[in-house]
């Protein structure tokens, strides 16, 4: 009687437990939602993710080298290149001086991908830290840093060099996001230097996938272009930040 009673207590409590373990076991893509709903540092890649465009690209239509680095860029993607050397020889076409990044950006208006200002605000309201980064030029990127409120000190992209005249001169090589592997190494200075417990990357590219780790989760992105490669990779993949507002507000609903 009392092995049989016993026996029945151990079948009733495995029963119990693994009831709660199926309850309490979250998908990948619930996992990642959860990050972001206790994430104090976010960093978002910036072309085709916070902007709708491709700035070298749309600079070197600008510059009239359209089409060469077109080519040059479908080159790199067939990973017959770096990072490093497919960005030095795209520059090398365009050789942008800074009277051209100047009118670029007179008259090249920012493109804002629909409801980035809002998540970036929302982001913003709860505490959670905002970083730019981005193989993008920061002459290009600061601007868009300004207009979502996010300080320049938070952007991590390549810095272009010219001479005393203002004529081209190269980039700098030492920028980590000026290499392939350099975003995760911005993610884990980060990290180190800030002590953030809950890091996460949103962007569109392989680059972006790879920071995950050290960052704690990524989130794919979709809304400007579909990478089947990277929608792969994400537990969680959206094709418009309005999935993420939705998720950080179920949140703000649930605490009221």
């Amino acid at each position: 009687m009392a092995l049989s009673s016993l026996k029945s207590n151990l079948q009733f409590a495995t029963l119990k437990t693994l009831s709660l373990v199926s309850i309490t076991a979250m998908s990948p893509q619930q996992s990642v939602k959860e990050v972001l709903r206790t994430a104090d540092c976010v960093c978002f890649d910036v072309d085709s993710t916070v902007i709708r465009d491709e700035g070298i690209d749309e600079l070197a239509r600008f510059c009239g080298k359209g089409e060469e680095v077109k080519r040059l860029t479908a080159e790199a993607m067939g990973g017959n290149m770096t990072f490093q050397e497919a960005l030095k020889k795209r520059l090398d076409i365009i050789r942008p001086s800074v009277g051209q990044i100047k009118e670029f950006l007179e008259k090249f208006p920012i493109h804002l991908t629909p409801g980035i200002a809002e998540l970036v605000k929302l982001l913003q309201e709860r505490g959670v830290t905002v970083y730019l980064v981005s193989g993008g030029f920061r002459s290009l990127i600061d601007p868009v840093a300004d207009v979502l409120s996010i300080p320049r000190s938070n952007v991590y992209a390549n810095r272009l060099k010219f001479y005393f005249n203002g004529e081209y001169a190269g980039f700098d090589e030492n920028e980590p996001t000026s290499r392939s592997g350099g975003k995760p190494l911005v993610i884990r200075r980060l990290k180190e230097q800030f002590g953030y417990q809950k890091l996460v990357m949103v962007g569109d590219g392989a680059t972006d996938a790879e920071a995950s780790p050290p960052a704690d989760a990524f989130i794919g992105f979709g809304g400007n272009v579909v990478r089947e490669e990277v929608k792969k990779r994400a537990p969680w993949y959206v094709l418009s930040f309005q999935e993420l507002i939705d998720a950080l507000k179920v949140q703000i609903e649930r605490k009221n």
